[in-house]
């Protein structure tokens, strides 16, 4: 089931829980348009290109199939202020090495080795320390944000540190002090750019916990 099936079924049924959001009534032709759109613009399956999100894309799906209130289904409500940092395909085959010391073909071994190490409930955590609610933080406002810390939906909170105002190369520090922490890809900045959800891409799995 895809994301945008999924959040269909979950704004059939009424509210957001857990964020305290509710989504909106069906938008109109004239709404801004939401990271949810933007995540199923390519399509609706698995591919062999790694370096997309199609697997943020199943997995906020399955989250959804397995608990329908989860807030994350605020990516399907485009007047909400947020801003995703969203891991390419890549970077969650490297994060499924790491929690099983597997190396996993096809996007779908990814997503059920993950699933299948940490549970859904962590796979929902990890989601949401992807996203900073309530602000819509541009490129051009992350390489001026040296030092910043940003706080998750998740709870926990996210160092930005820029090495390069020129490139630029924003890095973001997690709550893992022993991992490689991701910097926004240059190629995938500014998705969804003029609505009040952005998002950039990063190459590097998000860790809200010690691994």
């Amino acid at each position: 089931m895809t994301i945008r099936r999924t959040i269909s079924a979950v704004c059939a049924a009424g509210l957001v829980a857990g964020a305290g959001l509710a989504l909106a009534p069906a938008a109109s032709a004239a709404a801004p348009t939401s990271l949810a759109s933007v995540l199923a613009a390519d399509g609706d399956t698995f591919d062999r290109n790694w370096y997309d999100f199609d697997i943020v894309d199943q997995a906020v799906a399955a989250v959804l199939a397995a608990k329908p209130t989860s807030p994350v289904a605020v990516l399907a409500d485009g007047t909400v202020p947020l801003t995703a940092f969203l891991p390419n395909d890549r970077a969650f085959q490297v994060l499924a090495h790491d929690l099983t010391h597997r190396w996993y073909g096809t996007e779908e071994q990814v997503l059920t080795a993950i699933a299948g190490a940490v549970g859904i409930d962590a796979v929902e955590q990890v989601l949401l320390y992807h996203v900073v609610p309530g602000a819509t933080i541009d490129s051009r406002t992350a390489v001026a944000s040296d030092g910043a810390t940003l706080t998750t939906a998740q709870g926990g909170t996210i160092r930005v540190k820029v090495w390069s105002r020129w490139l630029p190369l924003v890095q973001l520090k997690d709550q893992d002090r022993n991992d490689l922490d991701p910097v926004l890809v240059r190629s995938k900045l500014d998705l969804n750019a003029g609505n009040p959800q952005i998002a950039h891409g990063i190459a590097l799995v998000l860790r809200p916990a010690d691994l």
